[in-house]
Order: C-alpha cells, then structure tokens, then sequence
C-alpha cells in the first residue's frame, strides 16, 4: 500500500489539492482554511458562521510573520475555527477578491496592505478589516467582532449594507460631471504638476518607501522625447540610474526586488516579482534607446539572463516571484558578511570594496552588506586609474564568483505558479530588447512563452485562463489578461510579421467586446460579466506598478485602429478616455499609461510599414532608435492586413510612412524614412 506524504502532518487542511504555492503553504495550519468558492459561503450560511478571509501571496514577508505567529498556533486556530469559516487568498490568483476587500478596508479608514485580513457576512459582505495583527491583538479582535454581531446582527448588516454601497461607487465610478476633451494642455498641466513630486537628487517620487513604477517613467520618457522637456528627461534618466546602483537592483543575479524601504534606493524588501521585471526590461531597453547608456544595456541583459536562470520553467512559462526570505530570514540569500567577499574576490577586494561600498554606506544590519554603487563605471574607472575595458571586465568576473558563490545558499522559496497577465508583460518587455539590440535571445524568450501561452491558456473561443501550474490552468481570466495578452501578440506581429499572432489578438479583442464590455460606461469590466460572484464587479481605471487594464486595452484598440483601418475602435477609444481625463491634471501619476495614450492622439502619431523580401533587415535598422510614436509593421509578401495590403513590391523594398492618414510617396531609404518621421 503506497502513503500519501502529504497527509502525514498533525494538520491537513482543504487548501492541501490547491495550485496556489501561497495556499500550499498554509494547508498544514490547523486554522480550517478553505480556497474561496461558493461552497464555502454557503456553509457559511448553513452553519450561521462569519466568514474570516486572509489575502495574501507567497513572497510576502509580513504574510509569512502572522502565519508564524497566528496561523500556526493552536489556541489562535480554535478561535478562528470555532466562530468562523475560514478562507484563504492568493490575491495574485484573484486580484479581482483582493480588490473588493481591499476597497472596504481603505473605506473603513484603514491602511491597505498585505496580508489582508477581512471579517464578513456569510454572502460575503465585510464588516472589518485590516492587515498584519500581532498574535494578542488578533485574538482580541477576532472575538470583539464575533461578539458584536452576537449582540448587534441588525446593526452589523446595516453596516455591511452601507459599506457594500461604498465599495460600489469606488468600483463603478461616479457619473461624468463634465466631458473634458484631450488635448496638448491637458497634458502639459499634468506633467508640470507631478513635476512638483519629482525626488531630482535620488530619482522616484520623494520620500520613503521607493518603487519602481515603470509605467510612469515610460510615460514621462515619452513625453520628454517628443516635447524636449530636458527636466522630465533627466528625472527619467536619474532615477533609473539610481535605480541600477542602487541595493534594490540584485548585482550578482539581476533584476530588481518590488521596492526598497528607504528613500536612496538602498535597503530592498527583497522579493523579486516577475511584473516588475518584465516591466522594467521595458523601460530599461527603451531607455538604451533614448540616452545609450552601457549600464541600462547591463540591465537589460541581465534581467534576461535572470529569467531564463531562475524564472523558467521548462515549458516556456514564466514563474511568478521569489520569496524575500530564506532560512526564516528575510535577504539572507542576497547580503554578504565582508569576510565571505574578502575570500570570494581575493586580490581584487580593495578595488571590489571602493565599487560595490562595503564600507558605512553599504553596511545594513548584523554585521551585513547591501551591494551597491554610487557612481557611473566612467568615473569610477577615471578615479581608480583604469580603463573603462579594464573595470567592465573586473566587475563581470567579479559578479561570476559571487554567483557560482552564491549558489551554495538555500535559495528563497519560489512562486512556481504561472499567470497569464504577467507573462505577457514579460513577452512585452523581451520584444522591446529585440528592438533595442537587435539579439535573438530575446525573440527566442518571447516566441518560447507566447507559444506557452498560445497552446495551455487560449481556448478556441478566445477564452483565457488566468493561472497555470504543471499543467493545470485554472480561474477564468480578467480582463489584464487578455489586454496584456492582446498587447503582447500585437507587439509579436510587429517585430516577426507572422500574421497568426495579430488573428489571436483579434479573437481576443472580440471576446473581450462580447463578455467584459459595458457600452453604457464605455468601459470594459475586470470580470467577466457573467462571471458570477459574491464580490461585485469594477472598471479598473488607475495605473500602478502595473497598467490599469482598461489603459491597456483602450491603447491596444488605438493600435488595432491603425492596423486593421476600423475607426469603431477610435470611437470606443475616446469614449473610454472620457472617464479619466477629469482626473489626469491631478494625478498624472495614477493614469499615466493613459497619458500614453493621450500623446498619440494629440502629437504626430505614424505608420511606418516595410514592404519587401528584405523588411526585416530594414525594420532591425531602424527599430532600435528610440521612436514610442510609430506602429510598425512589415511583410516579405503579399498580405491582405489592411495596413499592408496592395504594398508589397517583388522587385523592390518600399517603406512607407503615413500620418493622420495621410501617406508620403514610399522610399527604399531608412534614411529618407527617419527624415520624414523626424520632420
């Protein structure tokens, strides 16, 4: 007879058959945690019980303290078990619980934050709410709202009733007061506004903690390009240095880690995420572009080098974070003991100790060391008496030993789930290198994954799922999935001309308008709108460290304008725009992938097309420059694309640029091309 392992804990619990690695990880606390479905609420409402549900994600260091302190101990787990039923939430599988619960603690006046930790009615309506509680502190709680709606049920339904209505209005949005139209003021006003946050000295916005958040940078390098704004260039340029020297950026490994604590950029909260990091291959490649700048090409490769390392599985999926602590500790795999580098560098260590600030500067806490650099490799070199060549090749020998060193540690726990949305930022962020450096070990990345994407997560019908783990997809998608998705294979179409990838984005498209569209708001739903549930639906309107979906999606129907030549898309997508421009002079920040948008409707936006049996090589030749207002596309045969058909030529190579739909006489010149673009 073969045994389960699984089984043979004091606890098992029903999240033990969950894909979730966050739930995996709480199935043997003898809390009675259950996964979110509607069985659950319904012996919630069987039994009379409260429902308790916790949020959170597996690298989430606090989710990992309270589980220690609370979850894992028996008095605290009878007290959980015997009052109500107990839920547990990956809020990366469902962003769409996190947002509903997230929204009623920020009205109950609390601070939002992981873990999540919400008391509700047993349909699901909060009554409480808030985030990390010290083991004494949650106990008390637990049984004070227990107890009050022993005593208050009415009053504590009138409650609920009241906040369901206010989660309501945040999720929906007010009715337009007034209509305020794009144009080049609305966006001068907004840019000069945020201006007003601009840290000039560390980069980001000012004060502590510091994130990247990619998308307002590639907003602000976009807009700065077109409008020579030399200050909103040297922010963007500065803050990505500070970013690359900085202890958030991971040296050794690559990529960064979601924020850092402080306002230098020194001390991370050293989980690394995989939307961040695909992200910033973004910026970082179109910045190359922008400022040519050696370090920003390190990034990038780096970055790369990380996520084929570390971050892939075999199948091509991208797996979704690293956890910020090993052995119990939080940057134990990332920080150094001056001893361990003195023996790793050897001879080079005075050299090593004045690059990567093992001294005051550098030194966190026990005795470690946070690696970073506070200097371009240029002055560096010209200080220390050394070529640029010299140093380049010390710093990358350098960072080979501490791997390989590194390498012997217990590695921080893996997310190893995969999520649609997030790889698609990647496949995004890989594109955007091909661009920039014209190297196939990007597309190679970028096709592997989509394929992925393309074969386990894409029903026939245009479907999406949302998550998948060795083999299983599960939880239907919302809409960042297929928006990103769309954008994605959009971006696939360009760079490689396969027409296959833009009939994918097309299917989507449709199956968004059919399921998600609300053509009342003009807006498209995160859920599906025959996605039943307990929690209500949104529009999810603000950008933050990722783009708001309906941001995603209205700039992938811009696009979707141009190539396919239907002007119903450019009607849904100033409608859509409607809905945010009364807010953008106030918080550029929140809606700056909007901002993008704005830009190509009210600058010269073009078309450049390629024609020819050699459009590749002439498309390579001229992408990597830095061009954000220009759709590509190319084709080495006829094609019945509307932006391509009747263009191709068998004897000749034809580019052709087109703006506001208006085309000049087509060139076999990149030069020529470049001339009218910049003209």
């Amino acid at each position: 007879m073969t045994v389960d392992h699984k089984y043979q804990k004091k606890y098992t619990n029903a999240l033990i058959d969950s894909t979730s690695p966050y739930l995996l990880q709480h199935a043997h606390n003898p809390v009675n945690w259950q996964p979110w479905s509607e069985a659950a609420l319904k012996q919630a409402e069987q039994e009379g019980k409260l429902l308790l549900v916790s949020i959170g994600y597996a690298a989430c260091h606090w989710c990992h303290v309270m589980e220690h302190e609370s979850f894992e101990d028996e008095a605290v787990a009878e007290i959980m078990n015997k009052h109500f039923v107990c839920i547990k939430v990956d809020r990366e599988e469902r962003p769409d619980i996190d947002h509903y619960y997230m929204s009623a603690v920020q009205l109950m006046m609390q601070q939002g934050g992981w873990p999540l930790n919400v008391i509700a009615l047993p349909n699901g309506q909060p009554i409480w709410g808030g985030t990390y509680f010290p083991k004494e502190s949650w106990m008390h709680n637990l049984k004070a709202v227990f107890e009050f709606y022993q005593k208050e049920p009415a009053k504590t339904k009138q409650y609920a009733q009241e906040l369901k209505e206010g989660i309501r209005n945040i999720s929906l949005g007010a009715e337009l007061e007034e209509e305020i139209a794009v144009d080049a003021s609305l966006l001068k006003t907004g840019v000069e506004n945020w201006k007003t946050r601009f840290d000039m000295e560390d980069g980001g916005r000012v004060g502590a903690p510091k994130f990247p958040m990619p998308v307002n940078l590639d907003f602000l390098l976009y807009y700065a390009h077109l409008k020579k704004d030399d200050d909103a260039l040297e922010f963007v340029k500065l803050t990505l240095d500070k970013m690359a020297r900085g202890g958030i950026y991971d040296h050794v490994g690559g990529g960064f880690a979601r924020y850092s604590v402080d306002d230098k950029w020194k001390v991370p909260h050293f989980e690394k995420m995989l939307y961040d990091n695909g992200q910033l291959l973004s910026i970082y490649s179109k910045a190359f572009q922008q400022f040519k700048s050696h370090e920003f090409k390190c990034v990038v490769y780096e970055i790369a080098d990380w996520l084929e390392r570390e971050m892939t599985d075999e199948s091509g999926a991208f797996y979704s974070s690293l956890d910020a602590d090993s052995e119990g500790e939080e940057g134990k795999f990332y920080v150094w003991q001056k001893h361990e580098l003195k023996e790793v560098i050897d001879t080079d260590f005075e050299l090593f100790k004045a690059y990567y600030n093992i001294n005051k500067k550098g030194f966190w806490e026990n005795g470690n060391y946070i690696l970073l650099r506070d200097q371009s490799d240029e002055n560096f070199a010209e200080t220390n008496d050394l070529s640029l060549h010299r140093l380049q090749l010390l710093v990358g020998n350098w960072k080979y030993k501490l791997l390989k060193k590194r390498a012997e540690r217990v590695r921080p726990g893996l997310d190893d789930k995969t999520l649609s949305s997030w790889n698609a930022l990647v496949i995004i962020g890989l594109i955007d290198a091909y661009k920039a450096f014209n190297d196939s070990q990007f597309l190679r990345l970028a096709l592997r994954n989509a394929e992925f994407l393309q074969q386990e997560q894409i029903k026939k019908s245009g479907k999406v799922y949302h998550s998948w783990k060795k083999g299983r997809s599960t939880i239907d998608g919302f809409l960042e999935d297929y928006a990103l998705l769309i954008q994605a294979f959009l971006a696939l179409f360009e760079t490689t001309a396969e027409e296959r990838w833009l009939k994918l984005a097309r299917r989507l498209t449709d199956y968004v308008f059919d399921h998600f569209y609300d053509s009342n708001k003009g807006l498209f739903y995160f859920s599906g709108k025959d996605a039943g549930s307990a929690i209500g639906n949104h529009f999810q309107n603000e950008d933050n460290v990722i783009p708001a979906a309906n941001s995603v999606m209205a700039n992938n129907l811009h696009r979707l304008y141009l190539i396919l030549g239907k002007p119903d898309y450019l009607t849904v997508v100033k409608k859509m725009l409607l809905n945010v421009t009364p807010h953008f002079t106030k918080y550029p920040m929140a809606y700056a992938n909007w901002g993008s948008l704005m830009l190509k409707l009210t600058e010269p936006f073009y078309e450049v097309v390629v024609c020819g049996i050699n459009s590749n090589l002439l498309m390579a030749e001229m992408k990597n420059e830095y061009h954000p207002n220009i759709l590509w596309a190319h084709s080495s045969k006829e094609s019945k694309v509307p932006i391509l058909q009747n263009r191709f030529h068998l004897e000749e190579d034809l580019i052709y640029v087109c703006k506001d739909g208006e085309c000049h006489l087509p060139t076999n010149s990149p030069e020529a091309a470049r001339k009218l673009i910049l003209s």
